[in-house]
């Protein structure tokens, strides 16, 4: 995923060859998303023939008659909610009658009153929420025969032999045993007589499908486990904190983090949270790293440093497999720097709060598909686990995941360090040698500064703020000095550009940009066109060879239209590029731009809020609008992330009868036992139907049963610190774009030292398709775009509407002759989601 990493090494290194042969070369998928028109099931089905045996699979009702079990087990983690919430609905939706189970394994052996008939209502509100709202306890009893002949007498009798387990690698363990023995198990109590003939008859097998929830992402086969994002949430939440205070009084902290032995939690916070030294199950460090952890520490202090934040794993050891704890580094510290550090051990704060976004989208879309994967599943189906594969939906082989992860296991204490990191998968891999490359990198020495740079490259940000865009200069920064070239930063876009407000940034002018929000080079919206002599007099004059925009639709514009000028001057015959950022992600190239993950998260937390600022008041309707213009991404998402009941688009069409439509959904539920209701616009939905306007139609509609509040969130959407997954995608995008720019300089470099870069390759957006960074020209992406509604033509995140719709739609707005709300898409599950 992240081969272009290389570019972080200068190509004259020593150890470049050593890094590059390290590099796994891996094998990508690639796969297309079409943005889904407003059709019925039939119509759908009818223009795409190719899907309608999947279609089929999930219609509504088709499963009725069915009983499906869901329970929590082994470990808690921030997402078990929404993954139940989605189980629960699907369940519903399919027909079929979900059950869920308190206390995990140790219910399902009591009995009684641990099993609950789950209705629409019996889930609402619970999606932010961490931890399990049924509870999670380990069960000496099941493990034993007889325990397990109790678990199956008590499902038999409740109509149950359906299971998804939302759990660790024990926990599928213990169900896939319980699988295997279900037919004798059934024998006994035939024989027995605790069930009847008829009962042995109709319960012949056991389905069991799981669902891997864990902070410490140490499951085989999954990209990501449901807890692993919130997690990384709280982790840097303290690290922000402790960065003042050590940064104050220019101290070492060192911090302990979760993982058992699995170094997934530390590696990532490592590249993020600019970590000085990570020591990480993994990867150990060499017999030597007392000294050269030590050296590291010396060479940046007398740099100017000021923080310095060592990352230990809990399962860390060095290559003799002796621990490595907090205590041991802090003592080596002392010893060799005569330094004070302070130690801190996060613990299970790590595991608690309220949950991410992505975590509650992917516990949605993971809970969804393994009921359907249950009720799909047959005597002759192998069980399965949902997995996120390469940003996709997947189900593979429960119990060869399981062992995958045994044997990972295994190698680590057998000091297979190699063999650890492939099992560990692809993603895993990635983000460790992005971690090495990072660690390897170092300031330049004197004498290096002293060799004229060959290349001046330069750096501003053009569109409006968008929490990352600083990680992201940073990473790029180091990279191009690294590379031994010049970097140039341009202060407030193309204004500060045509002033002539360039100054060279250095090595230690990034420092501590990676945590911080907003743009601090300065940026506004102004796009060239009327001003191409200007622009070109500045980078004649600074000697600009190469040229990266950060930002959003307007870094885009500006990049496109310096292309179609090169014809005029020769200054922008150079090499240029666009790494993405806005919070809207509504650029074309790209399913991911910097900064839209903070902002989602943002108005996640706001719409948590918002839900609890009347609790214990009369029944409450708020209509909440997001910014993104004509783009729907960000309503669509925190729709879904905050379990809100409906998200009004500029892409999906509406009309009033739509809207009553909703309404009556909203009255249904109402009418239950809910008392809070969301619903989400975006800006740019529709001229006419504004915020105010829906506000007194809900009303109206309502009959007094409720009261409705608009909230219009405006810039709060563009504050705040940037999330993890920000951090990440802007880190590396910005390495990536600097041996981009590199490249195409070396390529565009002509006998007389000027730059003639007029391929169409030579400008490029840098975006995040599926797994992996793709550069694609400017010029192709024009066919893609929007540009009266500033969209890409195609927008992967439509196809999880109807998944929203599904698990908003009460349970008694479904007819009972089996036909489909007319509103109902055709549902795609396994697709893309940020």
């Amino acid at each position: 995923m992240i081969s272009q990493l290389l570019g972080f090494i200068p190509r004259k290194c020593l150890q470049f060859e050593l890094i590059r042969k390290e590099i796994t070369i891996i094998a990508k998928k690639s796969f297309e998303t079409k943005t889904l028109q407003k059709l019925t099931d039939e119509e759908y089905i009818e223009l795409n023939p190719a899907i309608a045996s999947k279609m089929s699979k999930i219609s509504r009702n088709l499963y009725k008659g069915q009983s499906v079990a869901i329970f929590t087990s082994g470990g808690d983690s921030c997402g078990m909610n929404g993954a139940l919430r989605a189980s629960v609905r699907m369940a519903i939706y399919l027909g079929s009658q979900p059950y869920m189970i308190r206390e995990g394994y140790q219910g399902m052996v009591e009995g009684g009153e641990h099993f609950v008939k789950a209705k629409w209502s019996s889930v609402s509100s619970i999606i932010h929420l961490g931890g399990t709202i049924i509870g999670s306890a380990r069960c000496a009893e099941f493990m034993q025969r007889e325990g397990r002949k109790k678990a199956a007498f008590n499902l038999v009798q409740r109509d149950i032999n359906r299971l998804v387990v939302i759990g660790g690698d024990g926990s599928l363990t213990g169900a896939n045993i319980f699988r295997q023995e279900w037919s004798g198990l059934l024998d006994e109590l035939l024989a027995e007589g605790k069930i009847t003939t008829q009962q042995r008859e109709k319960y012949v097998d056991l389905h069991v499908v799981g669902v891997v929830g864990s902070i410490d992402n140490d499951f085989c086969g999954t990209d990501l486990t449901i807890g692993a994002n919130t997690a990384l949430h709280r982790i840097t939440e303290a690290i922000d904190s402790i960065a003042s205070t050590a940064y104050s009084h220019k101290r070492i902290f060192i911090l302990e983090v979760m993982g058992r032995r699995c170094g997934f939690l530390a590696m990532i916070t490592g590249i993020i949270s600019e970590a000085d030294y990570v020591f990480c199950p993994e990867a150990p460090p060499p017999m030597d790293w007392h000294d050269r952890l030590c050296e590291k520490l010396q060479k940046e202090g007398e740099g100017g440093q000021r923080l310095h934040i060592i990352i230990v794993a809990e399962g860390a050891s060095d290559l003799n497999g002796e621990p490595i704890t907090v205590e041991i580094v802090k003592k080596v510290i002392l010893d060799k720097l005569k330094r004070e550090s302070r130690i801190t051990v996060l613990g299970h704060v790590q595991r608690g709060g309220a949950t991410s976004a992505y975590d509650r989208i992917l516990a949605c879309r993971m809970g969804a598909e393994a009921v359907v994967a249950v009720l799909e599943a047959t005597g002759n189906t192998t069980p399965v686990v949902v997995v996120l594969t390469n940003n996709q939906i997947e189900r593979i082989p429960l119990m060869g995941a399981v062992e995958r992860t045994q044997a990972a296991n295994e190698a680590l204490k057998s000091g297979d360090w190699a063999k650890a990191i492939a099992l560990r998968g692809v993603f895993f891999q990635g983000n460790m040698m992005a971690l090495k490359l990072l660690s390897r990198a170092k300031p330049p020495t004197k004498e290096q500064c002293c060799v004229p740079p060959p290349f001046n490259i330069a750096v501003m940000h053009v569109g409006s703020p968008a929490c990352g865009i600083n990680a992201a200069t940073r990473s790029l920064v180091r990279t191009i000095i690294y590379n031994g070239d010049r970097i140039f930063g341009v202060s407030n876009g193309l204004v500060g550009l045509i002033a002539g407000q360039l100054k060279p940034l250095a090595w230690s002018d990034v420092i501590g940009w990676c945590s911080q929000g907003g743009a601090f080079l300065g940026m506004n919206r102004i796009t060239p066109e009327g001003k191409y002599p200007e622009i070109a007099r500045r980078l004649r004059e600074f000697n600009i060879q190469g040229l990266v925009v950060i930002g959003g639709f307007e870094a885009y514009r500006t990049v496109l239209s310096l292309t179609t000028e090169r014809g005029s001057y020769q200054e922008f015959c150079i090499p240029m590029a666009v790494i993405p950022s806005t919070i809207s992600n509504n650029m074309p190239g790209t399913e991911y731009t910097i900064g839209a993950d903070t902002s989602l998260n943002e108005i996640t937390k706001i719409c948590d809020l918002i839900r609890d600022s009347a609790r214990g008041y009369k029944k409450r309707v708020f209509i909440i609008e997001t910014m993104g213009g004509f783009c729907g991404y960000l309503a669509t998402m925190a729709a879904m992330a905050a379990g809100a009941d409906s998200a009004y688009i500029f892409e999906e069409k509406f009309n009033v009868r739509d809207m009553q439509r909703d309404c009556a959904n909203m009255v249904a539920k109402m009418s239950d036992v809910i008392e809070r209701g969301l619903v989400l616009r975006c800006e740019g939905a529709n001229k006419n139907y504004t915020a105010d306007f829906m506000q007194r139609l809900y009303e109206e509609e309502s009959n007094g049963l409720f009261s409705c509040r608009t909230c219009i969130l405006g810039h709060a959407q563009q504050g705040g610190k940037p999330t993890p997954f920000d951090r990440c995608i802007a880190t590396e995008m910005g390495i990536a774009c600097g041996q981009f720019i590199h490249e195409q300089m070396v390529k565009s470099l002509q006998t007389d030292g000027t730059m003639l870069a007029v391929t169409k390759h030579s400008a490029c957006m840098l975006g995040m398709i599926g797994p992996e960074y793709k550069y694609t020209s400017v010029e192709d992406l024009s066919h893609q775009t929007e540009f009266q509604y500033r969209t890409p033509k195609n927008q992967w995140w439509m196809k999880l509407r109807p998944l929203l719709r599904i698990l908003s739609t009460h349970d008694s707005a479904y007819t009972t002759d089996n036909k489909a709300p007319v509103h109902q898409q055709p549902v795609d599950i396994n697709c893309t989601v940020n």
